[in-house]
């Protein structure tokens, strides 16, 4: 069965018999190509930024290219969220309604040794065929064998067990794919970046999106600032979280049911 497809392609039936059988599925053509390049611009300043806190705070060996939190109000995040991509096949997947857990990017350059190498998965409990959370990444650039595309133990979604560094990277397949395709797969997948051998970078963002319940990565709505959302489409409301928050007192807990910060429709 073949796991790569164009993105016009919303077959959920297709969807549902891939992602069952290997875990994964790559949707080829799905963000325009200037898109792409103003992305890819808006990531080293964004990075340099992250670099120093990451050095200061004594994490800086393991975190050597990555870039977490890129939920931002003057960066790409809000225009790429309003877009939806692989709304459909998201909101399939998980149930029902859903928010973004995390949103991130990872320069993969040569001779890098960030943990994102290191074979893992991206939820820590195996959930089995409880779906709690649906990962996506976006390409930033062609991923070709020679600068690292990312490892995936395809059919290892189905089983709690981790396997041994020599079985994984002798069955593993390799996510191939051109700039602007987007990846999706099952958060139980095993799956590891591959080494980059080229002078090149090789970037990706990289973003998981979870039943509204479940706590964010970093609380986005207040980090953005509650003013702020209201301002925000109804969609994006959604997704960055903002109609599934905690209240922190009784005056946010005691509101009509409009106004209430956890909403109805979450579940």
């Amino acid at each position: 069965m073949q796991n790569t497809l164009d993105y016009s392609t919303t077959d959920l039936v297709l969807f549902d018999e891939v992602i069952g059988k290997y875990g994964w599925i790559i949707y080829e053509n799905a963000l325009d190509p200037q898109f792409v390049e103003d992305i890819k611009q808006s990531l080293q300043p964004a990075y340099e930024f992250r670099r120093k806190i990451q050095v200061n705070n004594g994490i800086g060996e393991s975190t050597d290219g990555t870039l977490h939190h890129l939920v931002e109000k003057d960066l790409f995040s809000l225009k790429f969220l309003e877009q939806k991509f692989g709304d459909k096949q998201i909101r399939h997947f998980l149930g029902g309604q859903y928010i973004l857990n995390s949103l991130g990017a990872v320069i993969n350059l040569r001779n890098s040794q960030t943990y994102v190498q290191n074979i893992h998965r991206d939820i820590r409990t195996f959930t089995g065929t409880y779906r709690l959370m649906f990962q996506m990444m976006v390409l930033l650039d062609d991923f070709t064998l020679e600068n690292g595309a990312t490892y995936f133990l395809s059919g290892s979604h189905l089983s709690d067990k981790k396997p041994e560094a020599s079985s994984f990277y002798e069955h593993a397949d390799r996510a191939l794919g051109k700039k602007g395709s987007i990846v999706l797969f099952d958060s139980n997948l095993w799956h590891a970046a591959g080494k980059n051998n080229t002078d090149e970078p090789r970037r990706a963002l990289t973003m998981a999106f979870t039943k509204p319940f479940m706590k964010q990565q970093m609380d986005y709505p207040r980090f953005l600032g509650y003013d702020f959302g209201a301002g925000l489409s109804e969609d994006l409301r959604q997704v960055i979280g903002y109609n599934s928050r905690v209240p922190a007192d009784f005056e946010e807990y005691y509101q009509p049911v409009e106004k209430r910060m956890y909403q109805r429709g979450q579940e």
